[in-house]
């Protein structure tokens, strides 16, 4: 018997040992919990109400009734915690992330879950107030609009070719000319800004692959937003660790804080900023003028006062700094925006010779 053998069988001896020492469930009993005296998780002695070991409960529930309690309970205890975390989110959102970092977690959502449940319903308000009906239209509307346009160059090319004619004959060009400008006039509407007579993108920014993109964009707006929309809502945890570094920025060097505190700042902040958005959809668009007060004059606020309760700023220190992070804020969001772009129209981002 060689190695590989003897391996094999103390492995399988191993885990027919351990099958064998696993504790079996106990009856039910009529209150529909069993009574265990050993852990069914892994195996260690009870003395409680938990495992102090694994930490899984001591009795376990096999009815019915029992799973939907778990349920409720699993429902309402989530729910329980969003409530006592919005308010502080809202209203101190500085002692909310302060206690969150020095180890207060039980009654509070993790950042984290909290953001990804405010991106959820942000796009859900969003999909529920816009309207993309008119999507496949568009789409199959191009179609034709890419048939009208290849017969609108035909027709182009064969006015030039007499034209041509005329002028080896020396006659006047003028009436040509103009049914050509009308046809082109035609040729810029059915394909406005995507391509020169030659087929070739409209220069825009310079950067071929730019205008590439920035074509396919407006080629088919109403495909171009839905798959951005659909971009944003997979990748939005992007923001995170786009704004991290930038945020360190603002104490740079300092021991007392480090990356983690600020990770917990700016997923707070984004949560709130993502609710923020979720009810200027929901409250719709009443006059520009309260639109913009509403999106401007909040967040803020809302960044010095969390920046004051979180880092334990001055009142000069925090306004400095809210003004650092509306620049780190707007670096972001271009950043993002870019990345949502590119991938919605295809570009890549990093081009591989």
């Amino acid at each position: 018997m060689n190695t590989a053998d003897v391996a094999r069988d103390l492995v399988e001896a191993t885990l027919s040992a351990s099958i064998i020492e696993q504790p079996v469930a106990s009856a039910i009993a009529p209150d529909g919990h069993t009574h265990e005296t050993l852990c069914l998780n892994c195996g260690a002695s009870l003395a409680g109400p938990f495992c102090h070991a694994c930490g899984q409960a001591a009795h376990v529930h096999r009815t019915l009734g029992a799973f939907f309690h778990d349920l409720l309970h699993g429902v309402f205890h989530f729910e329980g915690r969003v409530w006592h975390t919005l308010p502080l989110l809202v209203l101190r959102p500085g002692q909310l992330t302060r206690r969150y970092i020095d180890g207060q977690r039980a009654r509070f959502v993790s950042p984290l879950a909290l953001f990804l449940f405010c991106v959820f319903l942000m796009f859900a308000a969003i999909q529920q107030t816009s309207d993309h009906e008119k999507l496949w239209l568009r789409d199959g509307t191009n179609a034709k609009a890419g048939s009208g346009a290849e017969s609108v160059g035909a027709e182009i090319r064969q006015l030039m070719a007499e034209r041509s004619a005329l002028i080896a004959q020396h006659e006047d060009t003028s009436d040509i000319d103009t049914h050509i400008a009308g046809l082109r006039a035609v040729m810029a509407a059915v394909k406005p800004g995507q391509t020169t007579e030659r087929g070739v993108p409209r220069t825009i920014t310079g950067v071929p692959m730019l205008d590439a993109g920035i074509a396919k964009v407006k080629s088919n707006p109403e495909l171009a937003l839905y798959k951005i929309e659909t971009h944003a809502y997979k990748y939005s945890w992007v923001l995170i660790p786009i704004s991290v570094p930038f945020m360190w920025l603002l104490f740079p060097f300092s021991r007392r804080f480090k990356l983690y505190d600020h990770t917990v700042f700016i997923t707070y902040s984004l949560s709130f900023m993502t609710l923020l958005c979720v009810a200027a959809i929901l409250a719709g668009s009443p006059g520009w003028d309260t639109t913009r007060v509403f999106l401007f004059c909040v967040p803020p606020i809302h960044m010095y006062r969390q920046l004051r309760g979180a880092y334990g700023c001055s009142r000069t220190a925090a306004i400095v700094r809210t003004c650092g992070l509306l620049v780190i804020a707007t670096i972001a969001l271009l950043i993002f925006a870019t990345m949502l772009v590119a991938e919605s129209a295809d570009v890549p981002l990093i081009q591989v010779s």
